[in-house]
């Protein structure tokens, strides 16, 4: 019998809520469900909430009584945050974190390199934003359980699983003994030692990374700004590198490589843990300040992924599918993006808008971010941690010319997760005018964001199914537009179409955007005389046009769905 933990875990800050136990004992026959989620991370939780958004019911099963211990992932992207917006828990991320955009390194005591993300007044959310994981699940679990679709079940735990055609045999261990689950589809979210990618036998493909490094949370009191600190070959730890975030209710992570040769249980003995803070904070030039330990771990940099999320009716995603270097924030940022693109397909070819090959795309395109990711993050992390002697005497020498040589500088650039452009998507249309636009996202990328007012975005107005962007200064959308609208939406697919441009209502629209000074038709590349925009219900570009007929319409609509 799976006995979980049920003495709350322990926080200088956070209070952990222990949840009941679902016992099989107290509810009736289970049945077959749609979606069993095993995993109530980041990962499981978003794509709950994102098939929920599309119609579809999920049951996640969770083997702890509470939420994660520690503050593990605690660095969000502006693109994290317009994907937790859309399911819901935005505000109350923004309400609690602490937003930046600058990140400094040094050497030597010296600052050799500023970076500034990028942010401007059409941003509704900061580059990043910083809050500890335990309130993220928080606000998912808040989420999962005022939805109706979505049932979470805590205590119980994946034992085992065994596939039959078109469905999924589940076996669950709880408090009370294992029980048995039905399900169409099986969601493998349970993270970086995923059982069911174990029990499987399925390899990881990539590289990983000697060395290690420590987190350590400690509240601390230092009149520091919310920016990334980033120190190379500190006089208390040399050769190696120490990484420092504000986070909030006075708690300080820090990361420190470790020496070669040092064992993680060595480190994490709280003389050797103490020590080395101590150093920390007097080398930043607050010796021996007060400070107390929340919590701490160690960890090893590795590049790894699944070379195919999708096996049978079991599909992979976030660290149970990849793992990725924390270096850049990939990590859960990247579970983000594959929760929101497996939410949508799923749920479409669960609702028979679409057939397999649409599961295959979403292999095909979260692999390719995987990999796309695993380059980036190469590079970065072969600079923080060297591999070889001869990656030590690069990355050294680039150090020493920083002092004096500001062309090597931007190599400390950290190369921070950003959103995959899916730019060879199957999804995506061939006969639109992708190639004929100067400006603008192109197909596969995701969406700009365009400020209307105050406190009003145009990605406040889009999500839930695919959105037709139609810049227009027309008192309506044309007839024969209307009749493939009309057709898409009998087969059951949403599709919002949503006028710009125009002073008043335009009929047939769903919203009308008068977009005063063109700010929007600017973002977006389209002329004067008008165009449009396709987005997927990921948000993504699947088609834009100069001009647009039915005949063209219907043919990137059936191009996103395959059947």
């Amino acid at each position: 019998m799976h006995q979980p933990a049920t003495r709350p875990r322990s926080s200088i800050y956070y209070r952990y809520q222990v949840h009941e136990p679902w016992l099989a004992s107290r509810h009736g026959p289970q049945t077959g469900h749609q979606v069993v989620i095993v995993g109530a991370g980041p990962a499981g939780m978003v794509t709950a909430l994102e098939l929920a958004r599309h119609g579809v019911a999920s049951v996640v099963v969770e083997a702890e009584l509470q939420v994660s211990l520690g503050s593990r992932a605690i660095v969000f992207t502006r693109r994290s945050m317009e994907i937790l917006q859309q399911v819901g828990v935005a505000q109350r991320i923004t309400d609690t974190g602490l937003p930046w955009r600058f990140g400094n390194s040094f050497y030597r005591g010296q600052k050799v390199f500023r970076m500034e993300a990028p942010h401007d007044p059409d941003d509704r959310f900061f580059p990043m934003i910083n809050i500890q994981q335990q309130y993220l699940e928080e606000y998912l679990v808040d989420a999962c359980a005022a939805d109706p679709l979505i049932e979470l079940r805590w205590g119980n735990r994946f034992i085992g699983c065994e596939q039959h055609g078109r469905s999924v045999t589940l076996t669950i261990d709880t408090p009370e003994g294992p029980y048995t689950l039905e399900s169409a589809w099986l969601v493998a979210a349970d993270g970086g030692r995923s059982e069911i990618r174990t029990a499987m036998d399925l390899k990881l493909e990539g590289a990983a990374y000697e060395g290690f490094f420590v987190i350590a949370d400690i509240r601390v009191d230092l009149p520091l700004p919310t920016e990334r600190l980033a120190f190379f070959d500190p006089v208390w730890n040399p050769g190696n590198t120490v990484l420092m975030h504000r986070e909030p209710h006075g708690i300080w992570r820090v990361d420190y490589q470790l020496p070669p040769g040092e064992t993680p249980e060595a480190a994490l003995a709280a003389g050797s843990l103490r020590a080395r803070i101590d150093e920390q904070l007097a080398m930043i030039g607050h010796p021996g300040a007060a400070w107390e330990m929340d919590w701490c771990s160690v960890y090893s940099a590795r590049a790894l992924t699944l070379p195919d999320y999708v096996h049978g009716r079991v599909i992979f995603t976030g660290d149970a599918a990849h793992l990725l270097p924390i270096f850049g924030v990939r990590g859960a940022n990247t579970a983000f993006q594959d929760a929101q693109s497996l939410g949508w397909q799923l749920a479409y070819v669960i609702r028979g808008f679409a057939g397999p090959k649409l599961l295959a795309n979403h292999s095909a395109e979260r692999v390719g971010a995987a990999r796309e990711i695993i380059d980036e993050a190469g590079k970065s992390t072969r600079f923080m941690t060297p591999p070889s002697r001869g990656f030590r005497l690069l990355r050294d020498a680039v150090l020493s010319l920083s002092l004096t040589e500001p062309f090597v500088r931007p190599l400390y650039h950290w190369r921070t997760s950003r959103p995959h452009e899916y730019t060879r998507s199957m999804l995506n249309s061939t006969g639109d005018d992708n190639a004929l636009f100067s400006d603008g996202p192109p197909d596969g990328a995701p969406p700009r964001n365009v400020r209307l007012g105050a406190d009003d975005f145009l990605l406040d107005h889009l999500g839930g199914g695919f959105d037709l962007l139609y810049f227009t200064q027309a008192a309506s959308v044309p007839a024969a537009l209307r009749s493939v609208i009309d057709e898409t939406r009998a087969r059951g697919v949403a599709l919002r179409v949503v006028a710009v441009g125009a002073a008043s209502p335009v009929e047939g629209a769903d919203l009308t955007l008068a977009d005063e000074g063109g700010r929007c038709r600017s973002r977006y590349g389209v002329p004067a005389s008008g165009g449009a925009y396709l987005l997927r219900p990921d948000q993504h570009v699947c088609a834009r046009w100069l001009t647009l007929d039915p005949t063209r319409l219907a043919a990137a609509i059936a191009a996103a769905l395959p059947r």
